[in-house]
């Protein structure tokens, strides 16, 4: 009688809801690189950017922009779906892969998908504030990312979490409780994690989403509002049970 063959681990164990969205955004830009033509690419940055101008008082171009309202309510979140260059998607990949996995372990398919578009949102509200009324337009999932990045900071590096040097390496690692966010910020790896972030926000723009037409801006501000928004409202996504974060007195006190 023949014996089962063991059963084999996956060499990449990637959430499922990582899958799909990653291939979304390759299929995206697959389609406008290959498939459609200048012309054609750029109706579908002013249709799916988010652009400032269309919530400033000044001139429209002639005829308006495209999409007309439904465009001003969509732009939010479907800018983070569009990438300027295959390098610009692969580097947003990487950084996805390594945060948006540990997150989407922890919160499940369905949170974590309203979580990356609310934190998109909020990058979006960021880059609005900065340039009202500008002719500013921005894509790429970098706000999203700094969203999602931001989340695994509440949790990931706490002792047994994901990031944690007592990590066991199985799924109770993305279950850790999470402790309140004032005393997360006491902690030295999450202080150096959120100096390194920072800095290099401000330093480099971090892989600043490109523009629709010559005027280029740095997206730093993006980033930073989807990464606040991560930090902010996490416990409205977090399903680990007796979660105590919004409460500082509840940490022990050393």
């Amino acid at each position: 009688m023949l014996e089962p063959s063991p059963k084999r681990e996956p060499i990449f164990n990637i959430p499922g809801v990582i899958v799909p969205l990653l291939a979304a955004m390759a299929l995206i830009h697959a389609v406008r690189t290959l498939v459609l033509t200048p012309g054609a690419d750029n109706a579908v940055l002013w249709l799916f950017a988010f652009d400032p101008l269309r919530y400033g008082a000044g001139p429209l171009p002639e005829g308006g922009l495209p999409g007309g309202v439904g465009a001003e309510i969509w732009t939010f979140v479907t800018y983070s779906l569009l990438h300027a260059s295959w390098i610009h998607l692969g580097v947003n990949a990487v950084w996805l892969l390594a945060f948006g996995s540990a997150v989407a372990r922890r919160f499940g398919s369905a949170r974590f998908l309203i979580f990356f578009a609310v934190t998109a949102a909020a990058g979006a509200i960021a880059h609005l504030l900065a340039y009202g009324g500008q002719d500013a337009p921005v894509i790429g999932a970098s706000a999203a990312i700094s969203g999602t990045m931001a989340a695994a900071v509440r949790f990931a590096f706490q002792r047994g979490g994901p990031l944690s040097y007592r990590r066991t390496g199985a799924a109770g690692d993305y279950r850790v409780p999470a402790v309140p966010l004032l005393r997360a910020l006491r902690e030295p790896a999450v202080i150096a994690f959120l100096v390194a972030w920072f800095g290099l926000n401000f330093v480099f723009g971090l892989w600043a989403a490109p523009l629709i037409g010559e005027n280029e801006v740095v997206a730093w501000q993006a980033h930073i509002g989807g990464f606040l928004a991560g930090l902010l409202l996490f416990p409205w996504f977090d399903p680990v049970a007796n979660f105590r974060q919004l409460d500082d007195r509840t940490a022990t006190r050393h």
